[in-house]
């Protein structure tokens, strides 16, 4: 599949949106007020500077991003096309995550790490799959191509392909 040029890739993006937002009627209007684009076009730059090694100047970037946006993509972090962020204050994707195409993600879903060595340490999400609103996916796990995980669903395992996930997992000590 041939590369496209960032216009194209942009409309992609904002099309792919508007399949997703109801309360938004046009192109224009999506790209003025989408925080979650705004924060994965941004993300697009950061983690092109931080595979070329400026890897402090595209973390401090993001910050910013996250400042105004409410939406924190480390930009270490491999993301594919048209994921969507519906509302998305309060997002957070580790630096080691993996989100795969066409991926609808709402507001306070956290991608979070397990442990503390320097190792894949958070989630790889397949593709088309929805993650809830306040869904937390923990550590090392994958999440299947075409899974729904529900609003303020904590996932600590693997979830199937095409699996429906809700609720919290049990607690272990």
């Amino acid at each position: 599949m041939p590369r496209k040029n960032l216009f194209s890739r942009v409309i992609e993006d904002i099309d792919s949106a508007l399949v997703r937002d109801p309360a938004t009627n046009t192109r224009f209007e999506m790209f003025m007020t989408s925080p979650g684009l705004h924060a994965v076009w941004q993300y697009r730059v950061f983690n092109w500077l931080w595979k070329r090694g400026f890897r402090t100047f595209s973390r401090v970037l993001s910050n910013i991003t996250r400042f105004w946006s409410g939406i924190e993509i480390h930009p270490g972090a491999t993301i594919g096309r048209r994921l969507f962020i519906d509302h998305g204050m309060g997002v957070v994707v580790g630096e080691t995550a993996i989100i795969g195409d066409d991926v609808h993600m709402y507001h306070g879903v956290t991608f979070g790490g397990k442990t503390l060595e320097s190792v894949k340490r958070h989630p790889t999400v397949g593709n088309n799959v929805t993650l809830g609103a306040g869904s937390t996916l923990i550590g090392n796990i994958t999440i299947g191509d075409g899974a729904s995980i529900g609003a303020n669903t904590t996932v600590t395992h693997e979830v199937a392909p095409g699996a429906v996930v809700v609720g919290q997992a049990p607690r272990t000590l």
